[in-house]
């Protein structure tokens, strides 16, 4: 398959395919004309890239997931790396989200104040 069909079919990018491929996830092979060719099975291994990026995790993360990449990754058995990997971006998540709610606490109470409580945040 070439690069703009592996594209419809997962609904990627040629860009982010490139990208994938940059970050070792997919392999192609070159076509004579210098066009990147890839086996019709690297369909399913991109879409679970794409499934794992979608639940916050990264290319990176995504590495350790190589050995279930090409099969139902959601159907998987769980492993003790996946989970780990997992856990970990989950802790990063928690303290993003921990930084962003004190910075809209400090962000209304300074409206707040600045209004005489007048003009109170959209919740």
């Amino acid at each position: 398959m070439r690069i703009g069909e592996v594209g419809r079919a997962t609904g990627v990018s040629p860009r982010a395919l490139r990208h994938y491929e940059q970050a070792g996830l997919i392999v192609s092979e070159r076509a004579a004309n210098g066009y990147r060719l890839y086996d019709p099975a690297v369909v399913v291994r991109v879409r679970n890239i794409r499934h794992l990026l979608d639940a916050g995790l990264t290319l990176d993360d995504a590495r350790v997931f190589l050995p279930c990449l090409d099969r139902d990754v959601t159907a998987s058995p769980p492993r003790g790396r996946n989970l780990a990997v997992a856990r970990r971006r989950l802790a990063v998540m928690d303290e993003r989200i921990a930084a962003q709610v004190a910075v809209r606490d400090r962000l209304a109470a300074a409206l707040a104040e600045a209004t005489g409580g007048r003009i109170r945040p959209v919740a």
